[in-house]
């Protein structure tokens, strides 16, 4: 598979929607009305990214390899 180039902005969205998501699915988390709030907002900020209007982003596979790659960033920084 071809790596994409994601603007910055986007892999940093695509990354802290991945942490809140996690806090939020943490054992009784606090801040869960913040935190659900964050994650919808973080949502509309991936979902409405310019990225996706470029030939680039117009595939489905676009989104699941941005949201593969900022996940597997997330467990190696973790590990």
């Amino acid at each position: 598979m071809d790596h994409l180039r994601f603007p910055d902005d986007l892999i940093r969205a695509q990354q802290q929607w991945h942490d809140t998501y996690r806090a939020l699915a943490a054992p009784r988390p606090r801040r869960t009305t913040e935190l659900r709030r964050r994650l919808l907002a973080l949502s509309a900020r991936i979902h409405w990214h310019p990225f996706w209007a470029t030939p680039a982003g117009r595939t489905p596979a676009a989104r699941v390899e941005l949201r593969q790659r900022t996940a597997a960033d997330r467990t190696q920084v973790a590990a």
